[in-house]
């Protein structure tokens, strides 16, 4: 089997080890919890799962399923942490290749996480999918994102069930609110908007920095806009084009279509239609803003609105900041097509489910700072293949061609053949095979 070189390496830089023992993800005897890490981090680049692996006899672990499984279950370790502080360690990797200038942002959003058997997995729910404007079964994703413009790790991120208890369609675990199992269950019945606010908080106290917060118009509330301000940051996000929502504009509280109707449009190619400054309000407390009213480019007749906090902020600046949020699109994609975040993990308990997610989400790290580092540039999805092929044992047409590569050595060291006379032994020998070791060969050649 070829060495695993990459890796081995981002298990050795990145002090993957260290970081399970930081968030009490390690064993006190038996199997080091590293191996099994390991396993389960590399078991998406193989070409059957572990259950499949046991059933066919190809499993050659060192543990059995059931110490996988209770590593999984584990209550004790903390996966958002654990993610949070890698996801540093990465970025602090990153921020040197790049110019001091340079904005770093977080993205937030989330995602359907569909699970079929709801009714026995632990807080699953019927959950509202904005995409298709339709409740499905599952949890929502709450996803916090790092990016410099070019690489985008996963920070954090929380399965969310419903807040609402006739949409809990899965049981719940009874444990001890002051315990990590039990913190994280109060986090997934949260508000999204409460989630995302507590997902930052725990992001920049261990250390993350970001100059802004991006996210579309289902967090983009006044009130979240205020929370963000107070933890030192700026938000950028599409406005929703709601009447409940109001700014203040020109001394009255005005809707953004109200704001875009009554003010003069720029003519021509301009990038934007629209520039005002606004007051943001909620419970008393105001804050400067911008809007800039920008033209769908899906539909000419239509409009969008991106607010930013950072009123000083030129209105180009605010639309190129902006457009980052997109990376967190693609990083759903590539988890959910490459990866395998949705049907990979078939567990009913919440802590194996967070377990899965984390290190998906690690997954996704070693990819973009292999194709960052590497100055790859190939797709996040090219690289996948090419760590399978990494991760791949030795095909049957490879072992078959240094099998006969010895063989014809030593008939050459011991019998004084003519290069003729060994060509023809060597096309004799050949048709004499079965069709399949021939192909095989052939493949090899």
């Amino acid at each position: 089997m070829p060495e695993a070189s990459t890796i081995s390496a981002f298990f050795t830089n990145y002090k993957i080890g260290d970081l399970l023992r930081k968030c009490n993800g390690c064993k006190q005897k038996g199997i080091p919890a590293l191996d099994i890490m390991k396993y389960k981090l590399c078991n998406i680049f193989r070409d059957r799962s572990m259950y499949m692996q046991i059933r066919t006899g190809s499993f050659r672990e060192g543990f059995s399923d059931n110490t996988f499984y209770r590593f999984l279950n584990s209550t004790k370790t903390n996966w958002l942490k654990f993610t949070t502080l890698l996801s540093k360690r990465i970025a602090d990797t990153i921020e040197p290749l790049t110019s001091e200038d340079r904005i770093n942002a977080f993205i937030v959003d989330d995602s359907l996480f569909s699970k079929t058997s709801c009714k026995a997995t632990e807080l699953a729910a019927k959950v509202f999918d904005h995409c298709d404007m339709h409740y499905k079964k599952g949890f929502r994703l709450m996803t916090l994102c790092w990016t410099d413009g070019n690489t985008t790790l996963p920070v954090n991120g929380c399965l969310l069930s419903s807040t609402n208890e006739k949409n809990v369609l899965g049981p719940e675990t009874e444990t001890d609110k002051r315990s990590l199992a039990g913190k994280r269950r109060a986090l997934s019945k949260m508000k999204g908007t409460k989630a995302m606010i507590e997902l930052i908080k725990i992001a920049l106290a261990n250390g993350h920095k970001a100059d802004y917060v991006l996210f579309d118009t289902w967090f983009s509330s006044p009130a979240q806009l205020i929370d963000i301000k107070s933890l030192g940051l700026d938000a950028i996000a599409m406005v929703k084009k709601s009447s409940k929502i109001r700014y203040l504009y020109d001394g009255k509280k005005l809707s953004i279509s109200k704001i875009f109707g009554i003010s003069k449009k720029r003519r021509g190619k301009s990038k934007y239609l629209l520039s005002v400054p606004v007051m943001v309000e909620k419970n008393g407390i105001q804050i400067p803003a911008k809007i800039v009213c920008v033209r769908n480019k899906n539909n000419k007749k239509d409009w969008i609105a991106i607010i930013s906090t950072n009123a000083d902020l030129s209105e180009d600046e605010i639309i190129r900041v902006y457009g980052k949020r997109w990376n967190i699109e693609v990083f759903f994609k590539t988890c959910k097509s490459t990866l395998n975040l949705v049907g990979e993990c078939r567990s009913l308990s919440y802590d194996a489910l967070t377990a899965h997610v984390a290190i998906v989400f690690t997954r996704y790290m070693l990819l973009a700072i292999t194709g960052r580092k590497n100055q790859d540039m190939r797709t996040l999805g090219e690289l996948f293949f090419f760590l399978v092929d990494e991760m791949e044992d030795i095909t049957f047409s490879h072992a078959m061609e240094l099998i006969l590569r010895a063989m014809f050595v030593s008939i050459c060291k011991n019998f004084n053949f003519t290069e003729d006379q060994m060509d023809s032994f060597i096309d004799d020998f050949l048709n004499g095979l079965p069709g399949y070791m021939r192909n095989a060969i052939a493949k090899a050649a």
